[in-house]
């Protein structure tokens, strides 16, 4: 792997955790409740957030943007999302929560100058991002940039995860996997357990269907564990993701990389030691284990 797209991996990880609290956090969920989102699961108002700077997308948007969730899954929690909060007020809110989530992760560390270091250099790496054919990216990239740094480089590191994430979504349709097929073939090589994907929404024949389909093109094996062949895919999916998620951290230089990355230790360092995420998530990044 070249220097750029390794350096898109190492930052993938330091830029993920901070992105996701708006899923997991108390704040989060007060502030979805407050516009009226069921959170007795934390769907609604995860679909919500993470669609609304879409529009009033429907559910044919959402799957092909999101993917890996079941167009049913979608639809339960897309078709009525915007009868209960209009998008611009979803952005508007969530904005606002994550203010409420990295004060209480940090303090007043939010107004320390290093603070708005990190965020000028990553929004020099956001607003370098190539977003042609990724319209989760693009969406945040047309959202007014915070003057707060932290909520700034919150935004900036929405844009490089959905830029990403976007990318991934390129990658997996190159290796011809379907949205399940994704997420089978992820688990086949251990990435997470079967039961972490649940909530993905596929019914248990929907995943044994797309199971079967693996194992016809050799994928997998009667078990579903993933043969050789699944694992050489699997890899060539995620060297595409980071050589299409090098970009911006090319753009943005190895140096100044660095240097975001040590800024951005202390609010790393903090989401994890709330315990917030999930202890093994269903990216691949283990959540449990606190930066060095």
């Amino acid at each position: 792997m070249s220097e750029s797209p390794r350096l898109a991996r190492q930052m993938w990880h330091q830029i993920e955790p901070v992105h996701a609290p708006l899923y997991f956090a108390p704040q989060a969920f007060e502030a979805a409740s407050s516009l009226g989102y069921d959170i007795e699961s934390r769907w609604p108002s995860y679909f919500a957030w993470r669609a609304a700077p879409l529009g009033p997308a429907g559910p044919n948007l959402v799957t092909a943007t999101f993917y890996s969730f079941s167009p049913a899954t979608v639809a339960q929690y897309v078709s009525d999302a915007w009868t209960v909060a209009a998008p611009e007020l979803v952005v508007k809110t969530r904005l606002e929560a994550m203010d409420r989530v990295l004060r209480s992760l940090i303090g007043d560390q939010v107004g320390f100058p290093e603070i708005a270091e990190a965020a000028e250099l990553a929004k020099q790496a956001a607003e370098s991002a190539n977003v042609s054919g990724r319209a989760l990216a693009a969406a945040n990239l047309d959202q007014p940039w915070a003057e707060e740094p932290h909520l700034a480089l919150w935004q900036a590191y929405t844009i490089l995860r959905e830029h990403r994430g976007d990318g991934h979504l390129a990658a997996l349709a190159a290796a011809e996997l379907d949205g399940c097929e994704s997420l089978v073939s992820f688990a086949a090589i251990g990435a997470a357990p079967v039961a972490n994907f649940q909530g993905r929404g596929w019914t248990s024949d929907e995943w044994a269907a797309a199971q079967d389909r693996l194992a016809a093109r050799g994928l997998v094996d009667g078990t579903g564990t993933a043969t050789e062949e699944g694992r050489r895919l699997r890899d060539q999916v995620e060297r595409m993701t980071d050589q299409l998620a090098a970009g911006p951290w090319r753009s943005l230089g190895a140096a100044k990389a660095e240097r975001l990355a040590q800024l951005n230790l202390p609010l790393l360092g903090a989401v994890f030691e709330t315990g917030m995420l999930p202890s093994q998530s269903t990216l691949g990044i283990g959540a449990v284990q606190a930066p060095s």
